[in-house]
């Protein structure tokens, strides 16, 4: 998958896979319909719904008021009507205006009803920095949602997963949210056919390896692949995971890489500091100790507010040469 820039005949962007999977959920299912600001007459703040209102009408892609607790709240009464809402909540930043309807609602209905009030909705939401748009709107909190019970939580990293990951979300009978990274709206390639529905349960190994495990997801996938050219160059054979799920978390793909590789390096652009890293490096160690050659090593953005400077923000972000760095720390 390419960074950006032109496309080639047959390419396509993971913008516009985003947005044939939305047009294939509302062709497919009378039930399904998208909200959220400026989805509809705008296209979407990034562009993703660009032309559904004209395909769909106003009945299927509805323009919300500016109130993420309302509209998420909306959606959730929705759900449980029988209906497979698309919320769209327009950054991730956002959502925190909603965080008692995700999290004293949408994700634990179904528990204290017993099994009797199954939540079927989506949320998608823009994640992570590297666009300018200042400590505001560049958060990366998809591990905070990763850590509430009754929630599935899903980043999808390339083409396919954007292409191919809404379908099955919107079967799932919890509630599920997707993080998009910004930075990846623009990223273009080529769409292989689809081989059978997509796996929401397991991680995937982007590129095998025998020296060292790069695990990562989202946004950070591009940067963990080009550390990996780079250290191939070098004569590092770095294998890269993407987690692709982040609730549940796969650890068995990760236990597996790093019985091969005996190195881990985690890559994660939340801050350190009770960060999905944090996680991820607990449970290797408690469960994949003996098989560690050297300690595992955490790349993530520094711990502060994200600054709007270009070079203040590159500079507080995770870099390609900070995970080339970090390997060098784990394999020398």
């Amino acid at each position: 998958m390419g960074a950006g820039g032109g496309k080639g005949a047959g390419a396509t962007t993971y913008r516009e896979a985003m947005r044939e999977a939305l047009r294939e959920a509302l062709r497919s299912d009378d039930r399904v319909f998208l909200m959220g600001e400026d989805v509809g007459r705008y296209g979407g703040c990034f562009g993703v719904s660009l032309g559904l209102l004209e395909e769909f009408g106003p009945e299927r892609v509805r323009d919300t008021p500016l109130s993420e607790s309302a509209f998420v709240g909306a959606g959730i009464g929705a759900a449980l009507a029988g209906m497979r809402p698309i919320v769209e909540i327009m950054t991730v930043n956002f959502s925190l205006l909603a965080l008692d309807q995700i999290l004293n609602n949408a994700a634990t209905l179904l528990h204290m009803s017993g099994g009797q009030l199954p939540v079927p909705l989506v949320i998608r939401t823009t994640t992570g920095a590297g666009r300018q748009l200042a400590a505001q709107h560049s958060h990366s909190l998809e591990g905070w949602y990763a850590h509430i019970p009754g929630l599935r939580v899903l980043a999808p990293a390339t083409l396919e997963d954007a292409r191919h990951m809404l379908a099955p979300a919107l079967a799932d009978p919890d509630p599920v949210l997707i993080f998009e990274h910004g930075s990846l709206y623009n990223a273009s390639g080529e769409l292989p056919p689809p081989t059978g529905p997509v796996d929401l349960d397991h991680a995937a190994v982007r590129r095998p390896g025998t020296d060292i495990s790069l695990i990562t997801y989202g946004g950070s996938l591009p940067k963990a692949l080009a550390a990996a050219d780079e250290l191939a160059s070098g004569g590092i054979s770095a294998e890269v995971i993407d987690l692709r799920t982040l609730r549940p978390l796969d650890q068995a793909v990760v236990a597996s890489s790093v019985a091969r590789t005996h190195r881990a390096v985690v890559v994660d652009e939340a801050w350190r500091t009770g960060s999905l890293a944090a996680e991820l490096s607990a449970r290797i160690a408690e469960e994949s100790f003996y098989d560690l050659d050297a300690p595992v090593e955490r790349v993530c953005s520094a711990e502060v507010p994200i600054p709007y400077a270009r070079r203040l923000e590159e500079a507080a972000l995770p870099q390609t040469a900070d995970v080339v760095a970090a390997v060098h720390r784990a394999v020398d």
